[in-house]
């Protein structure tokens, strides 16, 4: 998910904690006399919305994934099970695939049909709607052509043969389409909720239909706590042990740890000193992401960055390794280039190890000096002025500035930091108003094609508009003619990758890991290195 979001899907975080005031563990239910099981989490962002056919961001996607379901679920080993589908069959020629729905209901004990799907999806390639999402269907028939007004949504390749069958065309074949369904991108919207609400659907908990483990509650749109609680609708709501899922949205790593140390929260994420100090705890966890932290220069604004020396040298400029080792000291770990390591392997060979580009990603103050020097007389310029955009997390401040300092380094560069609210670096960076940005891809399923996607010419997560014709043919082809050939596809993306860091069309900065503390009487989390990440619909408390 930018995610990623990844998406990319995008990943950041804001929201600032007033007030640990949370329900405590093995409080009494009050119709049965039984011990809820309830727990207490944090969060590093407020969610940004709950519409599926808008979300382009991990926290509001971690939260559609508790609440709602799709066809199918992820689960350990970048495996998928049933979910809203209890089976599904894939033609021979692999471009037609057929899911047959399980009777499942809403919260408000309506039915979860096949058409709850094909209205989503309509919805989120309809150019109405906006989507970023929508490049994410384009493998089903006629969805690009609909996306850009050119044909009618009632062509969009997907049907509904009755209320539980769903059959899906799509144009090419994609071995990896199982895991695309259990995203929530893919998931079903509740027609007549969407009809009711309008363009204010998903903005708020009410405004919004559940059919998944959990239904969200006390979410107004803005504010910075809410639950989730347990969903008696959800077609496998006996399997659900946890009551309620108390969630807090806390920026300062310090406010986060003082609520774990005071028994108000079962969970925390660490920052900087605070993972040295806790690393040997036996309550620490450390998880790495499939996800980047990068640098977009925006090219449209400075077409200066159009000059490949100049961003080489912004590349070569920043110390990698004293970013991720000494500034953010969380388990974090240099990039190897853009696709995450530890995320996409085939015959045994991790496709970051096969597409590095040591020079893409190394370190070299000399260097960097000499081809900025290149690059200004290349552009006319003799010295530049920039604004560094980023999140005003203290994570995201602590990369700005040290960024910061390594630009500055470069001779005639000034650059001043903007740290600035999660929703506001989202909004700013789609409008491409920044010089400069630090942003992150969270892939939502472990193929290299989620990452490489992002940066052809014309996607809508491309907020740098770095383009490159040989880059864009090579991600076409392997999502086109070498679509069923693994091997072919493979190499297609290795060479796009080298394409990409050999050119320098980003700034790879750091590969990011969640370093956390977790209460033992927390049982049952599941973690994907891919969004949605964190699934709580096995968490019980004993």
């Amino acid at each position: 998910m930018f995610m990623r979001t990844k998406a990319m899907l995008k990943i950041g975080g804001v929201g600032l904690l007033t007030a640990l005031v949370l329900a405590g563990c093995g409080s009494k239910s009050s119709d049965s006399g039984t011990k809820k099981q309830t727990a207490n989490w944090m969060v590093a962002a407020n969610i940004n919305t709950m519409d599926a056919s808008k979300m382009t961001d991990l926290i509001s996607s971690q939260h559609i994934n508790a609440t709602n379901e799709g066809l199918l679920r992820m689960a350990k080993d970048n495996s998928v099970v049933p979910g809203v589908a209890k089976n599904y069959t894939v033609s021979k020629d692999g471009k037609t695939w057929t899911f047959n729905l399980r009777h499942s209901k809403w919260n408000d004990g309506k039915p979860v049909t096949a058409k709850d799907f094909v209205n989503s999806w309509q919805r989120t390639v309809n150019p109405k709607t906006a989507s970023q999402y929508s490049y994410i269907f384009n493998n089903i028939e006629n969805a690009e052509k609909i996306n850009a007004g050119k044909m009618a949504l009632s062509k969009l390749g997907v049907k509904a043969e009755g209320n539980y069958k769903l059959v899906v065309h799509l144009i090419k074949p994609q071995s990896y389409f199982k895991y695309m369904v259990s995203q929530s991108y893919y998931f079903p919207e509740e027609t007549s909720i969407v009809k009711k609400y309008g363009s204010s659907y998903g903005t708020n908990a009410q405004k919004n239909g559940y059919n998944g483990p959990f239904v969200l509650k006390g979410w107004n749109g803005t504010n910075d706590s809410w639950k989730l609680v347990k969903n008696p609708k959800y077609w496998n709501a006996k399997s659900i042990k946890l009551d309620q899922l108390n969630i807090q949205a806390i920026k300062d790593p310090n406010t986060a740890l003082n609520g774990y140390q005071s028994g108000k929260l079962d969970f925390t994420t660490l920052s900087g000193t605070q993972v040295k100090q806790y690393k040997n705890d036996k309550n620490y966890h450390v998880y790495k992401q499939a996800s980047i932290y990068y640098l977009e220069m925006n090219e449209k604004k400075f077409p200066m960055f159009k000059n490949k020396n100049l961003r080489k040298a912004f590349s070569l400029a920043i110390d990698k390794k004293q970013l991720a080792n000494k500034v953010l000291a969380d388990g974090s770990q240099a990039p190897k280039g853009f696709v995450a390591d530890d995320m996409s392997q085939r015959n045994g060979k991790d496709f970051a190890d096969e597409s590095y580009v040591k020079g893409a990603v190394d370190y070299n103050l000399a260097e960097a000096k000499k081809y900025w020097a290149k690059g200004l007389k290349e552009t006319g310029k003799k010295s530049v002025s920039l604004t560094l955009l980023s999140d005003d997390t203290d994570v995201a401040k602590r990369t700005t500035e040290f960024v910061q300092s390594q630009l500055t380094k470069l001779p005639g560069v000034k650059i001043t930091n903007q740290n600035v609210p999660y929703k506001t670096r989202l909004a700013r960076s789609a409008a491409g108003q920044f010089d400069l940005v630090i942003t992150a891809w969270n892939a939502d399923y472990p193929d290299p094609s989620n990452f490489l996607d992002i940066l052809t010419s014309k996607n809508a997560y491309n907020n740098g508009k770095w383009s490159n014709a040989q880059y864009d043919a090579l991600v076409k082809k392997s999502e086109g003619v070498d679509a069923a050939n693994e091997t072919a596809r493979w190499k297609d993306m290795v060479q796009a990758e080298k394409i990409l860091m050999n050119d320098q069309g980003i700034v790879p900065l750091y590969q990011p890991a969640i370093s956390t503390l977790m209460k033992p009487k927390i049982h049952g989390v599941q973690f994907f290195p891919t969004a949605p990440q964190w699934d709580w619909s096995k968490i019980s408390v004993k």
